[in-house]
């Protein structure tokens, strides 16, 4: 044992190194089943969809073809009109759901306001509802002898129903209603959450100063919230461009495919069509590639000058 004891001595070096390495080992083994789940759920299928991508066929029967399925996206009108049905969504959207629930969260902030915990659950509510239920629910609300057209014909709003899922115009207008009404209190809790962390001392500085509530909010409160808004605008511009569940459920794509979007073409092409799964995954990788475009410009756009 005084030889062992002597040894270690001797060679601190090569003990720290013995030490080090076994920790590493034991690193490893805490690590490994993290990494191998990961690899096995997330990391091969997206490397196999990139392979899938580059074949073509019906069902299970496909044949390399490499590129030609991006040159078939240029050709193809349905293609085309799912990728600007879903921009419209995007660019009308998302501006709209942003600057709404950064108006709620100021609002709700406001330690003068009454019943606050009621509003506040009252409008985080909807989104944590069952996508489908709500859907049918808005399908119902918005048909042709809806209650929403019910209401405005007892108000003496309109002369006529107005046609929310047989007209493009409105079937769009529907459609950006619906999501709106469930991820605004979503995107609201996180502005809401940032304000609270704002020093009051800031804004008691401002108010000394004779700085409005309306200065306050441009030149105080936005500037400090930039991070929660660059944030809520990446995650939901990515939202919209996977949007699906409100389409099927409330207008399946119509009328005449004018609110079909790219989510819902990469479905009816892998189960409602012959079945392409090779084509299918090139549609699927547009939308990856534009939301990684959009979230550079809008981290290049937002960062500090």
């Amino acid at each position: 044992m005084s030889g062992i004891a002597k040894s270690i001595k001797s060679n601190p070096t090569t003990n720290k190194n013995s030490f080090q390495r076994l920790y590493n080992i034991n690193g490893w083994c805490f690590v490994l089943p993290a990494v191998i789940l990961v690899s096995l759920f997330m990391i091969y299928p997206i490397v196999n969809s990139l392979w899938m991508s580059m074949h073509s066929g019906r069902g299970v029967i496909i044949h390399f073809v490499g590129f030609n399925n991006v040159i078939r996206l240029f050709n193809d009108p349905v293609f085309i009109k799912s990728l600007s049905n879903t921009f419209i969504f995007l660019i009308i959207q998302v501006p709209i759901m942003i600057l709404l629930s950064l108006a709620l969260s100021s609002c709700l902030n406001s330690p003068n306001l009454k019943f606050v915990g009621f509003f506040r659950l009252a409008i985080f509510l909807p989104c944590v509802t069952s996508l489908v239920a709500y859907s049918i629910l808005f399908k119902s609300m918005f048909s042709y002898d809806g209650i929403i057209n019910i209401f405005f014909m007892w108000a003496g709003i309109i002369g006529d129903p107005i046609p929310w899922l047989s007209d493009p115009f409105w079937a769009k207008i529907s459609i950006i209603i619906a999501i709106t009404w469930r991820w605004t209190g979503y995107n609201m809790i996180f502005f809401l959450s940032a304000m609270q962390n704002i020093d009051k001392s800031i804004y008691e500085a401002a108010r000394i100063d004779g700085v409005s509530p309306i200065k306050q909010f441009f030149f105080i409160t936005v500037p400090l919230l930039k991070p929660i808004i660059l944030f809520t605008t990446v995650m939901s511009t990515i939202g919209t461009l996977q949007l699906f569940d409100e389409v099927v459920n409330i207008t399946n794509g119509g009328p005449g495919n004018e609110t079909l979007t790219l989510s819902m073409y990469i479905y009816d092409l892998s189960f409602k069509f012959v079945p392409n799964f090779g084509y299918a995954a090139t549609v699927s990788y547009v939308i990856v590639f534009i939301a990684s475009v959009l979230a550079i410009l809008q981290f290049r756009i937002a960062r500090d000058k």
